[in-house]
């Protein structure tokens, strides 16, 4: 049985201003129809294995379930991880959950944020891998490289192996990221392969390496999981426990010490899309070289990266040039250059604003909300809600809200007393009232809101009930 372990963690500050905070790059659309989660789970389908694992951190739950629920692949299968500890710990929640469950499967483990093209090669070899895991091997997928890449690590391949039709090496080397001179080398003698994050063994094998070389990791993790909380559908581990853990990699953890460890070659077309050169090199271009998406025109310019989110955007006689615009920020840079801008990231933290965190457009549980303008005293938003969900029942010290429905339906309680509403209609809601609202229809409620006050942050909200397990007020 494989059950597969999707790693969705992480922030992916170069692929800014996509990529932020609370919604990075692992669950943006960024090659196609789905977004990157969406991708790793349905790239699944045909391999005859479990519904997958995923797990992520708390600040991101709500997204990965929504996903999740999108392409009907949610069923309390989201492990929260209190904190980023990197992925030996992360793996170990999965394998320590699998157990409690009296199973012992084969751990498929995925990284959230890879394209791979080429979906039969990479079936191929994990249906190659799992002879290697089920004899007790701790198996990595080597990406045959294609260039002399100097942001990956490699792989160094040692002595040939062979279980009935699948073909592995036992690993001779991790090294870390090389030089361009070293990376050439490695090209030339075709012993190499980068180093694609991707494994498969058994749970129990994975837990016993760990036990033998991190036994840290591993009763912090085990503790982590003596108590366990369901909520909805995620999986909620001791806080506490998990916080002691130390942060370490798999490959310092357990690969680069364990002697049954082989690397299965993986010939897919992957790229791990870690800048926006990167996704250029995958996106399908026009007859000048450019990548297009969205709204956009241009003259006399070749060779670029130009995404539009909300407009228009134009170029004339640009080129190798990325140029990405959203509702809130525009990122012009040179393409070679394009590993720079986490340092665009790091200054934003520095200058304490909010761009770098968080979206024009944030999602929450019941849907998701788009601040459209703001001033001194006032904010307004479009609100979209889904059919059956409610916010919670809440109240604010600071502000009045003026709510005005566009399209569906709306279920208001105010101070106890429920009306519902209609496309056109409005309603008021005082200072200090206790309020909800909810969609009892079949289609999306979509809304204005328009907020008034002297402070209208989002903490200035005290909960009393909530579905989602959101309360403050007792």
């Amino acid at each position: 049985m494989i059950l597969p372990v999707i790693m969705a963690g992480g922030s992916g500050s170069r692929l800014w201003p996509l990529s932020r905070d609370l919604m990075p790059k692992q669950f943006l659309k960024l090659d196609g129809a789905l977004t990157m989660l969406q991708a790793t789970v349905m790239r699944l389908q045909g391999l005859n294995a479990e519904a997958a694992l995923v797990i992520c951190n708390e600040d991101h739950r709500f997204v990965a379930a929504e996903q999740l629920r999108q392409i009907k692949q949610l069923n309390h299968n989201i492990i929260l991880e209190p904190a980023g500890r990197n992925t030996a710990p992360a793996i170990a929640l999965a394998a320590l959950t699998a157990i409690k469950k009296g199973q012992d499967p084969l751990l498929l483990v995925l990284a959230a944020d890879h394209v791979i093209a080429d979906v039969d090669a990479f079936q191929q070899a994990v249906v190659a891998a799992t002879e290697f895991a089920n004899a007790d091997q701790l198996v990595t997928f080597g990406i045959v490289p294609t260039a002399a890449e100097t942001g990956y690590g490699y792989i160094k391949r040692g002595q040939r192996k062979e279980l009935n039709s699948g073909v592995a090496y036992q690993v001779a080397q991790f090294v870390e990221k090389p030089k361009l001179e070293t990376a050439l080398d490695y090209l030339s003698s075709g012993d190499y392969y980068w180093n694609s994050g991707m494994f498969l063994f058994k749970a129990s094998r994975y837990l016993a390496e760990l036990k033998q070389h991190r036994p840290d990791i591993y009763t912090a993790c085990e503790q982590a999981m003596a108590e366990v909380d369901p909520d909805l559908d995620f999986i909620r581990v001791n806080q506490q426990a998990f916080l002691a853990c130390p942060s370490e990699s798999i490959d310092y953890a357990v690969m680069e010490k364990t002697a049954a460890a082989v690397v299965v070659p993986l010939d897919a077309n992957w790229s791990d899309v870690g800048s926006w050169s990167s996704l250029w090199d995958i996106s399908e271009k026009n007859t000048q070289g450019n990548v297009h998406k969205g709204d956009v025109l241009s003259c006399d310019s070749k060779d670029n990266y130009v995404f539009a989110e909300t407009g228009l955007v134009a170029t004339v006689g640009l080129q190798n040039i990325v140029v990405v615009q959203t509702k809130d920020a525009v990122l012009v840079a040179a393409k070679d250059r394009v590993q720079d801008v986490k340092s665009i990231v790091q200054q934003l933290k520095d200058l304490g604003r909010s761009e770098h965190k968080i979206h024009r457009e944030v999602y929450r549980p019941w849907g998701k909300y788009d601040s459209i303008d703001q001033g001194q005293r006032y904010q307004v938003k479009h609100i979209t809600v889904h059919p059956g969900q409610k916010l919670s029942v809440q109240m604010h010290h600071h502000r009045a809200e003026h709510w005005i429905v566009v399209a569906g339906t709306a279920l208001v309680s105010i101070d106890g007393v429920d009306t519902l509403l209609s496309e056109n209609q409005s309603v008021y809601i005082p200072l200090g009232a206790v309020h909800a609202l909810e969609n009892p229809g079949k289609i999306p409620l979509e809304l204005i809101e328009v907020q008034s006050g002297t402070y209208l942050g989002e903490d200035d909200i005290v909960r009393f009930s909530d579905r989602y397990g959101r309360v403050d007020a007792k």
